[in-house]
């Protein structure tokens, strides 16, 4: 089991990815929602230069956010400053499109958007809106090609999951694994949330909810754009909260729904984080440090093959510090 992190991509982030390569961590994932955080590509450049050895990569990046050439660049650049290091995550787009008003995209249009991707990488010509395309970049410009770097698929159901058969070189799934993922591929990605608790700590202790919070309230965000009300009002202090969230005007909800996500609770989320922290823990990554190895071989006999934790509330050096303790990481 390879044990990864992630981040809401920020300006520290370098400088916490630098800690997360001592520690002992396999990768870094870093979102790609630019309505939340910084340019993830810019964020991954500062953290190849202040790193080694730990894998880079954005996790995942959402095709219609930007040109297939310029992902391409992106990516060319990235691997010749960090050569051998890097990977990529691509999806449909959840919060990456959800804040900026948009749906997930059509599986058949990430399907398109890889495999012109892979074509640029590779050094071939490529066809995109009707146009022929190519990288063009002279020696000094990016990373010759062809470019090999693997591509995850952000895969959650059954759509995605046939493109990562057909495209991926693996598998990127949030929060719960997919059980017919060890049939598609070996490499099989898994982002999770929570928090290592200190000796005698409470789940409800404000620094628990702190750090746990943001991940737990993501449940509110996905069950209300995936399922709708009757889904949402469901969990603890879903109704209220969706009642709050429907006070806004029909063509602003998006905005805030989204704000703070996994970074801090919004102002809609916050009544309801010391309800909903407890409900969630049994399915994260949340507990005293002895409990930890255990959360981790459940998901390993689940047919997972990379936890990526990612830390979140106030103090993400302790978060990183405390997992990879508990994990078991020998920097």
């Amino acid at each position: 089991m390879d044990i990864s992190c992630a981040f809401a991509t920020s300006s520290d982030t370098p400088s916490q990815v630098q800690l997360a390569e001592t520690l002992g961590y396999k990768r870094a994932w870093l979102y790609d929602s630019p309505a939340l955080y910084p340019d993830v590509w810019m964020i991954l450049n500062r953290c190849a230069e202040r790193t080694s050895r730990i894998g880079l990569g954005p996790g995942v990046l959402v095709p219609s956010l930007r040109h297939p050439m310029v992902n391409a660049a992106a990516i060319a650049e990235l691997a010749s400053q960090a050569p051998g290091r890097v990977a990529v995550a691509i999806g449909s787009g959840f919060t990456g499109r959800m804040a900026l008003g948009q749906r997930p995209m059509p599986w058949r249009k990430v399907a398109d958007y890889v495999r012109c991707l892979r074509d640029l990488l590779a050094g071939e010509t490529a066809e995109w809106e009707g146009a022929k395309i190519r990288m063009l970049q002279l020696p000094g410009f990016g990373a010759p090609r062809p470019i090999t770097v693997p591509i995850l698929i952000g895969a959650d159901g059954p759509k995605g999951l046939a493109v990562a058969a057909e495209l991926g070189d693996g598998i990127f799934s949030a929060a719960v694994p997919q059980p017919d993922a060890a049939k598609i591929s070996d490499w099989r990605a898994l982002l999770c949330f929570g928090t290592v608790l200190d000796e005698g700590e409470d789940l409800t202790s404000p620094r628990a909810i702190d750090a746990a919070g943001p991940g737990a309230v993501v449940m509110y965000h996905a069950v209300y754009e995936r399922g709708g009300a009757a889904a949402v009002d469901a969990l603890p202090g879903g109704q209220s909260w969706r009642e709050a969230i429907e006070a806004y005007p029909t063509d602003e909800r998006h905005l805030a729904i989204h704000t703070g996500h996994l970074v801090k609770a919004n102002a809609s989320d916050e009544p309801h984080v010391a309800g909903l922290v407890p409900m969630v823990s049994s399915m994260a990554l949340t507990g005293p440090a002895e409990e930890i190895p255990e959360k981790i071989a459940g998901l390993a006999a689940r047919d997972v093959t990379e936890i990526v934790y990612q830390p979140a509330g106030s103090d993400i050096e302790r978060e990183l510090k405390a997992f990879a303790s508990a994990a078991g990481l020998g920097g």
